[in-house]
């Protein structure tokens, strides 16, 4: 029998999770990647995980996902480490918060001098001491989220700052702000301003510069947080169950009906480019339908610089006009997060298309466009929207047939025969008469018309979706996160 090997057995390993969280592996990256393990050796970790990225990943994007799940399959160590014991944890909060203190004072200290070493072992600590899960089962558990929220080492920067002012580590004089005196916020100690009886001066830029390079040590000792947290999950509860559950998907990959409030501007950054190539693509289609018949004797003339052949055809009438474009929205508690995704694609398709409609509903329609075009970019207005727009009638759940026959008497004037109008929603219809007619007669309004659905494919037809029955009218397309969006942009046809 041929021997194991445990690093070939590590890559496949890596590389079949990476392929669950969709990131294409196959068997020339992971043998490239043995290749570069090889050559560059085990001695330095974060040289074979630059070497392994290089290999394996094709897009930028899943760096996230690699890093991630690179702290599973290659740990930068097994067990506990020297000092660790196991009543350390304190179980009451005023335990913690006193522990919490004590590791933030050291942390002040690491952070100014930029010791990395001191940061790994204060990482490792501050998981074992505060992020042990109080309702841990046999095999245990760590959460890298309860340590950070315990510790709040951002806190810290303000006193890092001035303490690495004070040893000469960095320049400036100013603190934390505009300058001035103060303590250190969240319990951190050390002055965070310009230092008691300090004398005041106006900040300069050096002084942003050292901000930001505390900033920068701090966000690397929350990465040094959730490493630690994802080593120890995984050697109680097995690698292959940390890397299905326990790595967070990139953004682009992420559902729209998963998204918090938290991600509106990562949302928002993404979708505000795609809104303006979404433009051009209507824009260029609007030009092409907008072509009259071709004027044989003007093509002729034109191709005799050609050498006879007609390459570029002239139209005896081209009317120039703006695409305009409408969106019904489906705006109902079930598809909460696809809804904060749409006011975000709302407000981006409001900067690109001077003629816009936005029609949101429940189970029933009404014109929020003044609502969209008001706010400030990147603003959630879900709930200015919900307050202020009539989108319900006896009850607060979507019917979709009910919307759209709404939308047939009252706002069908809002599409025309240059109008693109796109629906958002799920198809869900709590067991209502779908009214397909309805539909039918407001696709048959406009030049083009596209359905996204939230749903993944496998689940349009279950339960109260008639996912297919609208399909049979309109194209419907399945596109839950930023991924999905950016193909059916890039998929638009032009002509």
């Amino acid at each position: 029998m041929p021997s194991p090997d445990p690093l070939g057995e590590r890559l496949v390993d890596l590389a079949r999770a990476l392929r669950r969280h969709g990131v294409t592996v196959g068997t020339s990256e992971v043998a490239d990647a043995a290749s570069a393990a090889t050559a560059l050796g085990l001695d330095d970790r974060e040289r074979l995980g630059t070497g392994l990225a290089a290999t394996m990943m094709r897009r930028s994007a899943d760096r996230a996902v690699f890093d991630q799940l690179f702290d599973i399959h290659f740990p930068p160590a097994v067990g506990h480490r020297t000092g660790d014991a196991a009543d350390l944890a304190p179980t009451d909060t005023a335990g913690a918060r006193e522990r919490a203190a004590a590791i933030r004072e050291e942390l002040v200290e690491a952070l100014a001098r930029g010791d990395q070493q001191e940061l790994d072992r204060l990482a490792a600590r501050a998981v074992s001491e505060l992020g042990r899960l109080a309702n841990e089962s046999s095999t245990g558990g760590w959460s890298a989220n309860q340590a950070i929220e315990r510790l709040a080492p951002q806190t810290a920067i303000a006193a890092a700052l001035q303490r690495a002012r004070d040893a000469g580590d960095v320049t400036g004089g100013s603190g934390e702000g505009s300058g001035g005196s103060g303590e250190g916020s969240g319990g951190a100690t050390g002055s965070g301003g310009g230092g008691a009886g300090s004398a005041w001066r106006p900040e300069q830029l050096s002084d942003r510069y050292d901000r930001d390079e505390i900033r920068r040590r701090v966000g690397a000792f929350r990465r040094k947080v959730e490493t630690e947290s994802a080593r120890r999950n995984a050697e109680v509860r097995g690698r292959d169950r940390i890397s299905r559950y326990g790595v967070r998907d990139p953004l682009e990959r992420k559902d729209f009906l998963l998204t918090g409030k938290t991600e509106a501007a990562e949302l928002h950054a993404v979708i505000a480019p795609l809104s303006r190539k979404l433009a051009a693509k209507l824009a260029a289609r609007q030009r092409r339908q907008s072509r009259g018949t071709i004027d044989i004797r003007r093509t002729l003339r034109a191709a005799m610089s050609t050498g006879g052949v007609p390459v570029r055809p002239a139209y005896k009438r081209r009317t120039r006009s703006r695409a305009d474009i409408v969106l019904l929205c489906d705006m109902s508690g079930s598809v909460a997060g696809f809804s904060r995704f749409t006011m975000l694609l709302l407000q981006s398709l409001a900067g690109v298309f001077r003629r816009v409609r936005f029609i949101g509903f429940v189970n029933t329609c009404d014109d929020i466009t003044d609502l969209v075009r008001e706010a400030q970019v990147g603003e959630d207005i879900s709930e200015r929207v919900a307050r202020e727009a009539q989108m319900t009638r006896w009850h607060g759940s979507s019917d979709y047939g009910a919307a759209f026959e709404d939308a047939v008497e009252h706002h069908l004037d809002a599409i025309g025969p240059r109008s693109t109008v796109l629906i958002l929603g799920d198809a869900r219809t709590n067991g209502t008469d779908p009214r397909i007619d309805r539909l039918r007669i407001l696709v048959s309004q406009a030049r083009y018309a596209a359905w996204l659905n939230p749903e993944a494919e496998r689940m349009w037809d279950t339960g109260d979706s008639v996912a297919s029955r609208y399909g049979e009218v309109v194209d419907m397309h399945e596109v839950r996160n930023i991924e999905q969006l950016r193909q059916f942009v890039s998929r638009l046809p032009v002509g």
